[in-house]
């Protein structure tokens, strides 16, 4: 920025704007840590009264904390803030700023508090946070107001006026917009045709698979990124069957086969994309029955699989008032290299375990469902609940998430297995849950509400929008409404 300003005074002869006097970085050391303490008992215990003797409280034992230091250029520490979980126990995507202090000398400085307010909200979503709040005096609350802030409540603490703030995070909307909002634009010519059986015929628009007129069985197409067949060819065949099975298996379907479309620049490079395919289509036990394969072109990958089920499952099918329920492999580890994107539960999988999987759909017998794709779980849930015409309330605390993985990554990545259900009683779910297979965990985890979009509700029962709309703009599907009771 500071060169692009003299840039500017150089061509029209304006005074560029002042290079910072200051930077914010993390304190690493004691000696960091300590100043920072040190300040912060100037600033609430001796000048503010705040506190009696000392501000020290659990969050700066816990581990997960990080500070934030503004420092001039001599060393000088100007100020501070820390942001830290706001539960304790395992992180669920909450995460809350406090202790913002800057020394009495440097507030007339221009910036410094609120670079240290930018810097903390951009850590807190660089550390998976789906929400970020602060509590702070209300003569901060027009600062935080101009950063984008808005207020939630007005409450006394330490027997002084403060202001709770909440910080707006797009993450799922980002994510919904680069994978999936234009859908509804894209197969709009499709979903108008008047042939039979069209983009499913109006009763299984946005569903996983789609239904082959006349017959009981279902087809299912995914692509996988270039990106990705170029850089990790092998993991790129295993996810292709992987995606395509999901896809059948959310519709209680029975695998029967699969079709390959295989782009590579050469014989050796596509042979590492089919023994991806090839040991995925053993682990699973569904063979290949034949496809394309074409060299000297840029690599891609899609594949086509084929089931056989007499009432498949819509995601569609839910209704209001039902609830929502998570089912997922929580085994395995970030695929290297797809750290908090790609979850891998099923390369460590034994045969017997990845075809058990296809029990998970039948077993809940769930009124809607759909496998978790690249949206993530928020976004899936999106496109369920905009299928079935609803809006969906998650209660991100019940969750089922792996150990020791940030939430807003698991909220937000490709988990491997994990299906979003919908069931009218939760008991009778529970009731089923003898018959899933081992290895996978399974929660109600929020409900289909009147409504569009999802919305994420806190321990504290804050509710925050996650999705403010649709997340395909596909719309509802059409047609009577059937309940799945194989």
């Amino acid at each position: 920025m500071t060169i692009i300003d003299l840039d500017r005074g150089i061509l029209t002869g304006a005074r560029p704007a002042p290079a910072p006097s200051f930077l914010v970085e993390q304190a690493l050391t004691r000696a960091d840590l300590e100043a920072y303490r040190a300040l912060r008992r100037e600033v609430f215990v001796a000048e503010q009264g705040l506190f009696a003797a000392d501000d020290a409280d659990r969050i700066d034992d816990d581990p997960r904390t990080v500070v934030l230091i503004a420092r001039a250029g001599d060393g000088t520490v100007l100020g501070g803030v820390r942001i830290a979980p706001a539960v304790e126990g395992r992180d669920i995507g909450w995460w809350s700023g406090s202790r913002l202090a800057v020394t009495a000398a440097a507030r007339t400085r221009s910036g410094v508090g609120a670079a240290l307010v930018r810097a903390a909200r951009a850590r807190a979503e660089a550390e998976g946070a789906l929400r970020f709040d602060a509590t702070v005096q209300r003569q901060n609350e027009a600062l935080f107001h101009r950063l984008g802030w808005t207020t939630l409540s007005v409450t006394d603490v330490h027997d002084h006026p403060h202001a709770h703030m909440l910080w707006p995070i797009d993450r799922v909307e980002r994510l919904a917009r680069a994978t999936k909002a234009s859908l509804g634009s894209l197969l709009d010519e499709l979903s108008t045709t008047e042939l039979v059986g069209a983009l499913g015929g109006g009763r299984f628009v946005g569903d996983d698979a789609a239904p082959v007129p006349g017959s009981d069985l279902l087809a299912a197409c995914d692509a996988i990124l270039p990106s990705m067949v170029e850089r990790d060819p092998e993991w790129a065949g295993w996810c292709a069957v992987l995606v395509n099975l999901n896809d059948i298996s959310a519709m209680g379907a029975v695998p029967v086969g699969l079709l390959d479309a295989v782009g590579a620049r050469d014989a050796s490079f596509a042979r590492r994309i089919l023994r991806g395919l090839s040991d995925a289509s053993h682990a699973w036990g569904v063979p290949v029955l034949g496809g394309h394969t074409q060299l000297g072109v840029p690599a891609s990958l899609s594949v086509t699989a084929l089931g056989r089920t007499a009432r498949p499952v819509r995601g569609g099918g839910g209704r209001a008032g039902e609830a929502l329920r998570l089912t997922a492999d929580l085994g395995g580890r970030w695929r290297p290299g797809y750290t908090g994107s790609q979850w891998d539960s099923s390369s460590h999988r034994r045969s017997d375990e990845l075809r058990a999987l296809a029990r998970v759909v039948p077993a809940l017998r769930p009124t809607a469902a759909k496998d978790v794709s690249m949206a993530g779980i928020i976004g899936t849930t999106g496109m369920l609940a905009e299928a079935s015409g609803c809006k969906a309330v998650l209660d991100v605390a019940d969750v089922p998430t792996p150990r020791d993985v940030r939430a807003g990554d698991w909220l937000t990545c490709f988990p491997g297995f994990a299906m979003v259900t919908t069931e009218p009683a939760p008991a009778r779910a529970a009731q089923a849950r003898a018959d899933l297979p081992p290895g996978v965990e399974t929660a109600v985890c929020g409900r289909l509400s009147v409504g569009r979009g999802v919305d994420l509700r806190w321990p504290d029962g804050l509710v925050t929008s996650a999705v403010t709309a649709t997340v395909t703009g596909l719309g509802p599907s059409v047609g009577p409404m059937e309940r799945h009771t194989a």
